[in-house]
């Protein structure tokens, strides 16, 4: 049976040979790259030992936080961020509101408005004393060295990056000649202020993730966190600032001629900087922050773990003992005993996995699974990967569902995105246990990167989450089935009006070539 079922027989043949000539020009690219040599980065150079401030109870956050301890005792707080200005608009309350430390650990950060007016606020926040340890992971991160350097210059902000690639020569002939340690990133996303509050979930620092990409909307699920777990997310980030991967800001300085950061800052763009005080006053805006500065919010009280994955799992092979996350998750979705709700931009189950969610089936749990379209994912490799299992999942009962890419659209003359990417990392398992955190649930979050989250113990949180959830789950996706000859159906309502689809729905020919020829990448990377 045809995976893509309107690409015609002669037309697939043509496809076929493109995706050889793809496949060789590809290698004879790698073996020239690798036969020209390359520079490895200087994971040696020296950095100080540091840890996070815990003597924070007396700060602001610190008094709050107590007082809400007092009234709960041993558990934590819990809010969940589901809109991206929200989120945006927390983490620069919380930096406005720091006295003593912030550190942030991100996958990536752009050097666009989010980027911008998130170290224009770190900045601010370390001009009144408050130390910054900045944590980057390498790969994706566009914002480049000088600004980092520049940005570093200052006495209470400490940058480093994570696992960084080989300055000297091409960047992408030194990537592939450290592939090995190079393929390996930390993808962990973690926010904390004054080892009182944090932030957990999917987002990285930059436009798309926050509501301020005009175009694309990635949905997407933050955790504010605050009491004891913080001290063990804080523990989780020291873990890493401190390992020998984590290569601090000087050691790429190469006697550049930088300005100093004064000169930097005087020399802003006036019209970014007023871009940002825009875009500040409209994240601090909105009816939750409003609440939450007004102290109006609930939090859930809740019993709670943070799970992470080890370092060292970048310099190891794969292994079970390595993969510490996904067994953790495995294990509390090997127990659930009626239902498990799924949300992950990137799925591939391969067969151990489609093994694992007939078992789960099999004991009479409900699973729905939720991921992106072809049209709505932002990596189609993935996507391509994922459809080989389509069959297989709803054969052992999975409920599958994927994003309509238009959800976001409004009637015209409405401000609206023109497309919606999923991007939130979650599981809700018998309305009693939530996970939200940074994993993808495909071979390169399992077996390559490193990921964490928190597992959220609370049933008034995941059954508010999970009544949530279905009852907007019809508005933004298709449901996948089969249809009586046992061919793939995408079922939606669509201005009340049911519309069933025959392919890949909202993908244009274009994108399915695209995915089509994606089908020779090796699975294991994606």
């Amino acid at each position: 049976m045809a995976l893509y079922t309107d690409i015609q027989p002669s037309v697939a043949n043509q496809y076929l040979m493109m995706s050889r000539l793809f496949s060789r020009t590809f290698i004879l690219l790698v073996f020239i790259f690798f036969v020209a040599g390359c520079a490895t980065a200087p994971i040696d150079f020296p950095k100080q030992y540091s840890e996070a401030i815990t003597d924070t109870d007396d700060t602001r956050l610190g008094k709050g936080v107590a007082q809400w301890i007092e009234d709960h005792p041993g558990k934590s707080g819990f809010y969940p961020l589901f809109e991206g200005m929200d989120a945006l608009g927390v983490r620069l309350a919380l930096i406005d509101r720091a006295e003593k430390t912030i550190d942030a650990q991100y996958f990536l950060m752009k050097p666009d408005s989010t980027g911008h007016l998130f170290v224009m606020k770190l900045l601010e926040a370390a001009d009144r004393g408050v130390r910054v340890r900045f944590l980057l992971d390498d790969i994706f991160t566009t914002v480049k060295d000088d600004g980092l350097l520049v940005l570093n210059q200052h006495p209470n902000i400490e940058i480093r990056l994570f696992n960084p690639v080989g300055r000297s020569g091409s960047y992408y002939l030194n990537y592939l000649g450290d592939f090995k340690v190079a393929n390996r990133r930390m993808h962990n996303k973690t926010f904390t202020v004054d080892n009182q509050i944090s932030v957990v979930g999917g987002r990285n620092i930059a436009d798309e993730y926050f509501g301020i990409d005009k175009d694309t909307q990635f949905r997407d699920t933050d955790m504010i966190a605050r009491g004891p777990v913080s001290k063990d997310i804080s523990k989780t980030f020291d873990r890493f600032w401190n390992h020998k991967l984590s290569v601090p800001m000087e050691a790429f300085e190469n006697n550049k001629n930088l300005p100093d950061l004064a000169t930097a800052q005087a020399n802003m763009n006036k019209n970014i900087v007023a871009a940002n005080h825009s875009i500040y006053k409209e994240a601090l805006s909105s009816p939750l922050m409003q609440d939450l500065i007004d102290n109006r919010v609930e939090f859930y009280p809740s019993d709670s773990q943070v799970i992470t994955d080890d370092p060292e799992k970048l310099l190891n092979e794969v292994s079970a003992d390595h993969k510490i996350l996904v067994t953790a998750l495995a294990k509390a979705v090997s127990d659930a005993t009626s239902e498990v709700v799924v949300v992950t931009p990137y799925f591939i189950p391969r067969k151990t996995g489609i093994e694992f969610w007939k078992n789960i089936v099999d004991k009479g749990v409900r699973v729905v699974v939720v991921t992106n379209s072809l049209a709505s994912n932002n990596h189609v490799p993935v996507h391509s990967a994922y459809a080989r299992y389509r069959h297989d999942l709803i054969n052992a009962g999975v409920e599958l569902y994927e994003i309509r890419v238009d959800a976001a659209k409004k009637p015209t003359g409405e401000v609206g995105f023109d497309t919606v990417t999923l991007h939130t990392k979650a599981l809700l398992i018998d309305r009693q246990h939530m996970f939200v955190g940074s994993l993808n649930l495909d071979p390169r979050s399992i077996d390559i990167n490193t990921e964490m989250g928190l597992m959220i113990d609370n049933t008034s949180l995941s059954n508010d989450i999970a009544d949530k959830f279905f009852n907007v789950l019809p508005t933004f996706t298709y449901r996948v089935t089969k249809n009586d000859q046992g061919y793939l159906r995408w079922t939606a309502t669509i201005d009340g009006k049911e519309v069933i689809e025959t392919s890949e729905p909202q993908a244009s020919s274009w994108l399915k070539l695209k995915a089509f020829i994606s089908r020779i990448l090796p699975e294991g990377q994606l």
